[in-house]
């Protein structure tokens, strides 16, 4: 390995070969936005470019032994950890004629807006990040967020839909045309902040929507841009509710993203799986321990039970298919980074000399889609049951509203995936993985695109650790996502500008929706 090269890996290489072609060629009409990864640049002549960009990214044999393995972008979920490895044929080599590009004079605006937004904007992601609030108590972030948007020329409806900290901005211009949906994210994780970087995507959202009305008015383009501050996104369903009470409705199309860990100048576009979340209690009868433990009915027997079946149930599980839960405790949470895993619904409340009367169990059940997911879920649900039965305890069982899996649009997939690479360098992915968000609902109702992009994180500091709470508040993760906020709005842009666009991607949506069915 060339010792003047980062230690990255042949692939680390390969996006660097990539993108200092394509700033090559940039160069030629104006300086690039995306800084180099490399010091080293492939020279590239006006006649046969694409040969020579073919040329430039064959990989020796003595490259390909040297692939690494990266720790995956998008892995939120502590019940697996999984790696995807990157090799030399994916994604395609591309040259200028097979990227359709966004029109020049739009891309300079939108990235002069966000540009010019970027010091607002990295203000706005710090101050959430220092003030972390818990689902449905995002009323710092609703307040800041709203007052901004409205400063910015956007018609603000603030306490949106009966939701005290969710929220609306709009912005119309013209008398007719479409409409672009943005969403921006405020909550955090009990205990551990905002360690999966919500305060990005608030952020992130706030500069999409503002440079897409840039370019609306600049470029003369009739239609709406609607910015959704969504709540609770942690396991409370903000989004499932506004879609429930029309928050969506007048939408042709929504877009957002997430940070994640990954290698730097990559995103992700791939699906994630539906999820089901459970509350159980348990309820029995106290007795003295030693002196009558016959007269007890003892509950927390039964929460171990249920612990105990789950763990048999994995044997017979689908690969693809998730079960993670915990015995409830003060700040814990069966999707984050607990210290402990068992105890009782209030800490303190019972000693060893008394049968427990009281316990409280809550599980995440996953899978892939969410037809799989109810078959699984009543296969989890048998195990609760008959853990109450065994222990003759009573159980109630209190079921949330499931989050779907997320249907990536392919032509908004696509348009984005080349806009990022075209422009700004970043590569992208289009692998599944193991996550659950509560705007896989939203998209299997009007056409949408969530990607997550890599954030620089410490070894094992993935989504849900206290290690990526620091790493959200870095320059370097503000300025990934300065580069994807500029890719997504020039991808929702086309929404607005484009009928033709607009039309290929509904007919995505709809194919989509038939081949689920």
């Amino acid at each position: 390995m060339n010792q003047t090269e980062p230690q990255v890996g042949c692939f680390g290489r390969l996006f660097s070969r990539r993108s200092s072609l394509w700033r090559s060629q940039q160069s030629r009409d104006e300086p690039p936005h995306q800084p180099q990864l490399e010091n080293h640049e492939v020279q590239v002549r006006p006649e046969g470019y694409g040969t020579e960009i073919r040329e430039a990214l064959k990989i020796s044999e003595k490259e390909k032994q040297e692939i690494h393995f990266f720790n995956p972008s998008c892995n939120y979920s502590y019940s697996e950890e999984s790696e995807w490895w990157l090799d030399p044929q994916h994604p395609p080599s591309y040259t200028p004629s097979d990227l359709p590009f966004p029109d020049l004079e739009v891309a300079k605006t939108v990235e002069v807006t966000l540009d010019s937004l970027g010091p607002q904007l990295r203000e706005l992601s710090l101050k959430i990040h220092s003030c972390p609030e818990l689902q449905f108590q995002e009323r710092y972030a609703h307040d800041i967020l709203t007052h901004f948007m409205a400063t910015h020329g956007f018609h603000v409806n603030r306490h949106y839909l009966g939701l005290h900290t969710a929220w609306r901005a709009e912005f119309s211009y013209g008398t007719e045309g479409r409409v672009i949906g943005v969403n921006s994210e405020m909550d955090a994780l009990k205990g551990l902040g905002h360690a999966c970087g919500h305060n990005l995507i608030a952020a992130s959202g706030v500069g999409i929507a503002i440079a897409i009305k840039s370019a609306m008015q600049a470029h003369k383009v009739s239609g709406k841009v609607v910015l959704l501050g969504t709540p609770a996104e942690e396991a409370g369903g903000g989004k499932i509710i506004l879609l429930d009470r029309g928050g969506y409705k007048d939408m042709d199309a929504c877009i957002m993203c997430h940070p994640s860990p990954g290698i730097p100048h990559s995103a992700c576009v791939g699906t994630t799986i539906a999820l089901q979340d459970i509350e159980v209690e348990y309820f029995g009868q106290g007795a003295h321990a030693a002196a009558a433990p016959w007269e007890g009915t003892n509950a927390l027997d039964a929460a171990f039970l249920a612990y105990s079946g789950i763990s048999l149930l994995r044997q017979q599980m689908k690969p693809d298919h998730r079960i993670h839960g915990i015995v409830q405790g003060k700040d814990w949470s069966p999707n984050g980074n607990n210290s402990i895993c068992t105890g009782l619904k209030d800490l303190g409340s019972y000693n060893s000399a008394v049968i427990p009367d009281y316990a409280q169990m809550r599980w995440i059940v996953r899978a892939p889609t969410v037809e799989e997911l109810h078959a699984f879920v009543k296969r989890a649900t048998n195990c609760l049951e008959a853990a109450a039965i065994s222990t003759s305890c009573k159980a109630t069982l209190k079921f949330n509203a499931p989050y779907f899996e997320l249907r990536q649009n392919s032509v908004l997939a696509r348009a984005f995936s080349d806009t990022a690479l075209n422009r700004y360098g970043v590569v992208t992915k289009h692998d599944p993985f193991s996550a659950s968000t509560d705007f896989g609902n939203v998209s299997h109702a009007l056409p949408s695109l969530h990607p997550a992009f890599a954030i620089p994180t410490e070894a094992k500091g993935g989504n849900h650790t206290a290690a990526f709470a620091k790493s959200a508040a870095t320059v370097e993760a503000h300025a990934a996502m300065m580069c994807i906020a500029k890719a997504l709005a020039l991808t929702g842009y086309r929404i607005l500008a484009d009928a033709a666009f607009c039309n290929q991607v509904k007919a995505a949506f709809e194919a989509q929706k038939e081949r689920a069915f």
